[in-house]
């Protein structure tokens, strides 16, 4: 129950999708409020999705605001580019003509029985470089003689109040430091004018777009200071819904796993414990995060009933590679995710940077949100990998807190007791139903003269098909490529539900390359 003694339970959504405000800049400007509708609603009408989370940005007001900047107003209206003009005098347009933008997107979900909440970014931090990524990353005291989208005076203004290049990774030097009392009261203005623009179901708070909120080596100890804004938005959710008679949902998206939450600085337990949000959310800063700890969450939510979405971001690298097309394999990754996740209690999907089309993802739209609709559909069950940048990249440490506990990428090195790395695939389908399942191991710098030994839960397994991606691909004249795939196709009995284990051991090594065997992917195939 919330202070005004509502049920502060959201109903069931099946699918909550995260539109970040791209169908702005959809149509050339001006774009009419059917085209805005027309684009927001084609990808998610028809579909398992239930509650739209409808973003709202970070910085310049998206509306006509009397006490903050107002999109565009930081680049003085003269734009980089096509694309951020129309965008921003996209929006411009509606208020100018007296359209009702935000009223007029909740009054079209509803006919379509879709909630639709407001989504606030905490700390983006989009304008840390060039819209073409590649100057270097801004440093706090460059900001003021700098011109950039979102990049607004206060900041200019307050350099002291970012967090700077020794308490954060470079390219988030410029994000706000949320424990100066200064930026909780901007933010918390932010929000209010945000959540009073249309009579929304709920406001989402998305810590983790961007996830650096404090000085790193303090982030745990001032955690406090973040519980503060989350406390103040509870007391402003209360007051609207008190004011209107029915229940206004508070959202959060943060860190997939509890060690992720404390290193950033979310007190993930005061905050369910004292029910200061009524929805948790999930995903990395920088892609997908499998790794949601579900149960400890579903632990932590129990006496409120808290629901739990864990996340799916677009993660277009994720499938590059592979003896499949990327696409294909990507949603039979994404199935398998959702597989597990609603199996082991997740109350849904929640989906992030999606940019659908009304057909793009509709098969994904349309099956994710329940178990019995993801029944006998290909899956893809991976080990989890933790890509972590380069630190010549410009976004090195963007990764910094997600995927705490991947397993791959991993070098196989010789060991005194001839054992190897252990890896862990969780299957949640009933394989005995499947057409065809397969075991794959992805090895970097692999030869025909190195060998290794693989085991399935205990078992050694025969010899594997050595397979390329170079000969799985009718365009690619080569045979072999850098990387190979070594596959064993696996009865049923094999895999059926449950954590299935594999250690890879490294019996031999080609004498004349220098670069280590590397464990690049580990994963479970099954086809219906």
């Amino acid at each position: 129950m919330t202070a005004t003694g509502q049920s502060s339970t959201p109903p069931p959504y099946g699918i909550v999708f995260n539109w970040d405000g791209t169908p702005h800049g959809y149509s050339e400007h001006p774009q009419s409020l059917q085209q805005l509708l027309d684009k927001v609603y084609a990808p998610i009408e028809n579909t398992q999705v239930g509650a739209l989370f409808w973003c709202l940005g970070a910085e310049e007001a998206k509306w006509p605001s009397a006490s903050l900047p107002v999109i565009g107003d930081a680049e003085n209206r003269r734009y980089g580019s096509t694309k951020h003009m129309r965008r921003a005098e996209g929006v411009r347009a509606f208020f100018d003509r007296g359209d009702d933008l935000y009223p007029a997107l909740v009054a079209r979900g509803r006919e379509l029985g879709i909630q639709v909440y407001c989504s606030i970014r905490i700390n983006d931090n989009h304008f840390w470089s060039d819209g073409a990524r590649r100057e270097p990353p801004l440093r706090p005291e460059e900001m003021a003689s700098v011109t950039r989208p979102h990049l607004t005076p206060l900041r200019k203004e307050h350099p002291e109040w970012c967090l700077g290049i020794d308490r954060a990774p470079r390219w988030a030097a410029t994000s706000w430091n949320i424990a100066i009392p200064e930026v909780r009261e901007y933010r918390l203005r932010y929000i209010a004018e945000a959540c009073r623009l249309a009579d929304w179901d709920g406001v989402e708070l998305d810590w983790q777009r961007h996830a650096f909120h404090l000085p790193e080596d303090d982030a745990y100890r001032l955690r406090y200071t973040l519980t503060d804004l989350q406390r103040a938005v509870r007391g402003l959710a209360d007051e609207i819904a008190a004011a209107r008679g029915r229940p206004f949902f508070v959202g959060v998206r943060v860190g997939a796993a509890l060690e992720t939450c404390r290193r950033v600085g979310y007190d993930l337990e005061t905050w369910m414990r004292d029910g200061l949000c009524d929805l948790v959310a999930t995903n990395a800063n920088s892609g997908t995060d499998p790794g949601v700890e579900i149960e400890t969450y579903l632990e932590l939510a129990r006496e409120r009933e808290i629901p739990l979405y864990p996340g799916l971001d677009s993660h277009g690298e994720s499938g590059q590679g592979h003896l499949i097309g990327a696409s294909t394999w990507r949603e039979a990754w994404y199935r398998g995710l959702a597989q597990g996740f609603l199996a082991r209690g997740a109350s849904g999907i929640y989906i992030f940077n999606w940019h659908a089309t009304r057909d793009s993802h509709r098969s994904l739209l349309t099956t994710l949100g329940a178990l019995k609709t993801l029944r006998r559909r290909d899956k893809v069950y991976a080990a989890i990998k933790r890509h972590i940048r380069d630190r010549s990249e410009l976004r090195y440490g963007a990764e910094r807190d997600d995927r705490l506990y991947g397993e791959v990428p991993v070098a196989l090195y010789s060991t005194s007791t001839g054992t190897g790395p252990l890896f862990h695939v969780a299957v949640h389908d009933r394989a005995a139903d499947a057409r065809k399942v397969t075991l794959y191991i992805e090895l970097a710098h692999f030869t025909p003269t190195d060998q290794i030994a693989v085991a399935l839960d205990g078992r050694r397994l025969d010899a594997p098909e050595v397979r390329s991606t170079a000969s799985a691909d009718p365009d690619n004249p080569a045979n072999i490529t850098e990387n190979s795939w070594l596959g064993w196709p696996l009865a049923p009995a094999q895999v059926d539900r449950g954590m299935r284990e594999i250690q890879v051991s490294l019996v031999a090594r080609n004498p004349h390359l220098q670069p280590p065997l590397v464990v690049e992917n580990v994963e479970i195939h099954i086809d219906y």
